[in-house]
């Protein structure tokens, strides 16, 4: 009797163990993931508009191709690739790391340049391509959110990576897969509700039982144009932001630490102890070194290697 208590209380260590160790694997997923805030937003702000033209009943089942499109992007092209550079290659992560930051930044200036008329919108659509049907218009559509989310995923894969501390194998295996499986339930979970947001609100308004009800659905499909337009703004300010933050980082893992030691020094003087103030400070460092990055970076792209790229696909 004796004994199979002590297996039964071995076997309670060991369970309260596993337990600490989850809820360990999970926080750490949790806090890498939340690293690469600016390139969830972005997803979020940046997906809807591929649905944008299809018939209603459409839109959940093309968010529906692009999200498991995300989830074979994330687990079974970058979650390999992740684990094999932090165990054999973990000097490629820093460099790698700033060309995420880098393109980030990119991003984020074109869209600015954009909205004062300059840049260049890659994700608009070609005027002179042929008719298509509206199955290969969606088919079109849905492997063009995929090439993208291939590219925001592979960021936010590197950015989990770099966020989380050295630990065994299984634990950042584990680690990552939570962050990849969360951030697109998360990502798509919201596109599909911001896609049928003014539906809702149409039903509202039109069916609504109380006065109230009505004006919920009113209030929601008039407010929508503004949200997105809000979300585009907050997405575009947060991977400027993210993306010089990144950059600092990356820099400070590869030896040069100075940058980011100014920026710290900055945010303490100014802040004088008060959390928030020196957060926000250092925010606007980082978003306006994430600025100058992508304006300086814009031109090289448009010019030289976009070019290139063209060229490569033409021959």
């Amino acid at each position: 009797m004796s004994g199979l208590l002590a297996l039964l209380d071995d076997v309670a260590g060991i369970a309260k163990v596993a337990a600490a160790s989850v809820d360990d694997v999970v926080g750490q997923a949790t806090k890498a993931g939340a690293k690469a805030a600016g390139a969830l937003i972005d997803d979020a702000a940046v997906t809807p508009k591929y649905v944008q033209g299809f018939q209603p009943d459409r839109e959940l089942p093309i968010v529906w191709k692009i999200a498991k499109g995300s989830i074979f992007n994330k687990v079974v092209i970058l979650l390999p690739v992740a684990m094999i550079l932090s165990n054999f290659a973990p000097w490629m992560i820093p460099p790698l790391l700033m060309l995420g930051g880098i393109y980030l930044c990119f991003e984020g200036a074109e869209k600015v340049l954009h909205v004062f008329g300059g840049g260049h919108d890659h994700h608009e659509e070609d005027t002179d391509a042929p008719k298509v049907t509206a199955a290969q218009l969606e088919e079109a559509k849905v492997a063009g959110a995929i090439k993208t989310d291939f590219i925001l995923s592979a960021e936010i894969m590197t950015i989990a990576l770099s966020a989380l501390p050295e630990s065994s194998f299984f634990f950042e295996l584990s680690a990552l897969f939570i962050v990849a499986v969360g951030i697109t339930i998360l990502v798509y979970g919201s596109v599909a509700l911001i896609v049928k947001a003014d539906d809702v609100g149409l039903h509202l308004a039109r069916e609504g039982i109380t006065r109230v009800g009505r004006a919920i659905g009113r209030g929601i499909v008039a407010g929508m144009p503004t949200f997105l337009k809000l979300l585009l703004i907050v997405g575009t300010a947060a991977m400027i932001w993210v993306g010089g933050s990144i950059i600092l980082h990356a820099l400070e893992q590869m030896g040069w630490g100075a940058p980011a030691h100014l920026v710290h020094d900055a945010a303490h003087a100014i802040g004088q102890g008060n959390g928030f103030i020196e957060w926000l400070v250092t925010a606007a460092l980082d978003g306006i070194l994430g600025l100058a990055v992508g304006l300086a970076t814009v031109p090289i792209v448009l010019r030289v290697i976009g070019p290139v790229v063209q060229m490569v696909k033409g021959s």
